[in-house]
Order: C-alpha cells, then structure tokens, then sequence
C-alpha cells in the first residue's frame, strides 16, 4: 500500500468521526458514526469469552468496517431508511473498498460479503451488536430526545438479529429492553 492510498482512505473515514447519527450522547450532543462503530468494536471484544465458537478478530474487523459507506452518504436513521439507502451505501463501500490495493481490497470486500449475507456466525454477531448498541445509546440519551415512534422501537429494535446471533445477545438484549422500559416509566413521569 503507497503511502497516498493509505492516507486518502484514512481522510475519507475521518469522514465518520464528523458525520452524525440520529443518536444523542448521554450529555445531548449529536453522536458520529465513528463512536457509534467504536462502541459496537468494543462491545464485540469484550464477549469474546462469552460466546463460543465465533471469530471475534472477525467480528470486530465486520464491526469497524459496517458503516464505513456512512463517511459519503452519512447516517440515515433506520425507521426512515429505504432498500434503494441501503444499496447505495453499499456500493458507495464497494467503491471506497476499489480504492485499496491488494490484498487489502479483496479482504475488505470479502469481508463485506459476508456481512451483507448475514449467513455466518461472525455476521449474525455483528449485526445483532449493531442494532443493540443503538438501543444502550438510546437508553442513555435524554428522553425528550427521543421521538414519539422511538418509545416503541427501542424496545423492538434488533429482535430478530439478537435471536439470529446468540442467547448471550439476547440475553442483554433482554436487559437493555427492561432497562428501556423503566427509562420510560421513570422519564415520563
């Protein structure tokens, strides 16, 4: 890799620590993409000894990689994200991905397939944190930054991945719901 290629990839991703997510911190402000991809990485590395069978390197490269298409099109929350969003962020990773020299594009972009598929393990995993970490990120924002639709998503969100991935992610999937539901209770009172 020339050291331009290595650096015109970087400048692109840093793209994602400015775009913002529909997401707000626990202190109100916008959260990036970048933290977002963060935390589900880290989310990732520290269930590496409670899920058995699964390679976390794996997962964690799927997890900082997910979003990456979100440096050009920036974020669009998912109860308003079309099929036709999806797809575009998907060949605008493939396009970021052309960028890299070998073997780093290939690897990449195999990667992404395998992600796009949702047929492994790895892939299962990963995308049932993606959803869970936008709910812990819900539960720890404000409530009045919520939208009405939110009270009722949060707790549904990411149902099925969770169910798909592991009965360890459902299982804090089921805590973070609860914890969802009292948020609610204790908030709008």
């Amino acid at each position: 890799m020339t050291e331009k290629e290595f650096f015109d990839f970087i400048h692109t991703a840093e793209n994602l620590k400015n775009n913002t997510r529909h997401s707000v911190t626990s202190q109100g402000r916008p959260e990036s993409v970048a933290e977002h991809s963060w935390r589900v990485s880290l989310m990732a590395l520290l269930l590496e000894d409670e899920i058995a069978g699964a390679d976390f390197n794996k997962i964690i490269r799927m997890c900082i990689l997910h979003d990456m298409g979100e440096a050009i099109t920036g974020d669009i929350p998912s109860f308003l994200k079309t099929e036709a969003d999806s797809a575009h962020e998907d060949q605008v990773v493939f396009r970021l991905m052309d960028t890299l020299p070998e073997p780093q594009r290939n690897k990449c972009k195999a990667l992404f397939e395998e992600m796009l598929a949702l047929e492994t393990k790895e892939a299962k995993i990963y995308k049932a944190l993606d959803k869970l970490e936008a709910v812990i990120q819900h539960n720890e924002a404000p409530l009045s930054s919520w939208l009405p639709l939110e009270y009722e998503l949060n707790q549904t969100y990411g149902k099925e991945e969770a169910e798909r991935a592991d009965a360890v992610i459902m299982g804090l999937r089921f805590a973070e719901i609860e914890r969802t539901k009292k948020k609610i209770e204790t908030e709008q009172a």
